[in-house]
């Protein structure tokens, strides 16, 4: 059975009134938890790319990743759960893992339901929730993967 159901929830995956790039975070992480994150993409075969920059380079550790210089540019980390939807992973900072998705691409109970299982992944290996704010409103979740629930739920009121 689906975490959510798209009836249920696709006033949040509305890019008109969500943002089209809504910001997904999981709070309160370790260097270790990056390097988790970091071994799940490669044990799940997700296709991934890392760059830094417009240079493209193989998956580092997240400790040379996030030990960087304060003015070095941004690393970032794509990862395809799923054809046509995309997580882009920004390495601003280790207590705090953030990323990305557009909901342009995430239409629909199937869209949703590889969103879903890719939240649940990450928040089940890390034992952390993940969580969903609108496009600009950080701290304030719509969604996410609720630890003890065991899987995604919807955090806002129906507006």
């Amino acid at each position: 059975m689906a975490d959510l159901l798209w009836d249920d929830v696709k006033d949040l995956f509305d890019p008109h009134t969500m943002g089209s790039l809504p910001d997904l975070r999981i709070p309160d992480t370790t260097v270790n938890d990056w390097q988790t994150l970091l071994h799940l993409v490669v044990e799940r075969g997700w296709r991934h790319r890392y760059s830094e920059g417009d240079a493209v380079a193989p998956l580092p550790q997240a400790q040379t990743v996030l030990s960087r210089p304060a003015d070095a540019e941004c690393p970032r980390l794509r990862v395809w759960p799923s054809d046509g939807v995309l997580a882009i992973f920004c390495f601003y900072a280790p207590d705090e893992i953030d990323f990305d998705v557009d909901l342009r691409e995430l239409q629909g109970q199937e869209r949703l339901d590889v969103l879903c299982g890719f939240l649940a992944e990450i928040g089940r290996r890390l034992g952390k929730p993940v969580l969903m704010d609108p496009e600009g409103d950080y701290g304030h979740p719509v969604l996410g993967f609720d630890v003890r629930a065991d899987r995604v739920i919807r955090l806002a009121e129906p507006q």
